[in-house]
């Protein structure tokens, strides 16, 4: 079953997918090599949350807190399914599938329901 928060998310995430398209200007195939990189950019972005939570770095000290961390790993979860999005013109149905292998994969075949509602 889709929700209408599923529908609401795929739609922003559709817009920014065309947002971030009407406004390259690289070839397509750079563009996409290039979103596919954006990811390792916004996953160091949530370790340096991390290590600004718990304050690590002696000289910066606690420069971040946890809601940085789930900021920071919300824009992972975005620039993936902008990326997943550039990639397949099904990304919702890939994400679905995926998941559900994932679970059968980990939790064994009772897992079988629908992990990303259809």
């Amino acid at each position: 079953m889709t929700t209408d928060d599923d529908n609401d998310l795929w739609a922003t995430v559709d817009r920014l997918r065309a947002w971030l398209d009407d406004n390259n200007a690289r070839p397509p195939q750079e563009a996409l090599l290039l979103r596919m990189l954006k990811l390792s950019e916004e996953v160091g972005e949530v370790s340096q949350a991390v290590i600004g939570a718990v304050g690590q770095n002696p000289r910066k000290g606690v420069s971040h807190s946890w809601g940085d961390v789930e900021s920071e790993l919300c824009d992972v979860v975005v620039t993936a399914l902008v990326a997943l999005g550039t990639l397949t013109p099904d990304p919702r149905g890939t994400l679905r599938a995926h998941v559900a292998a994932v679970a059968e994969r980990s939790l064994g075949p009772s897992s079988r329901s629908s992990p990303c509602g259809d």
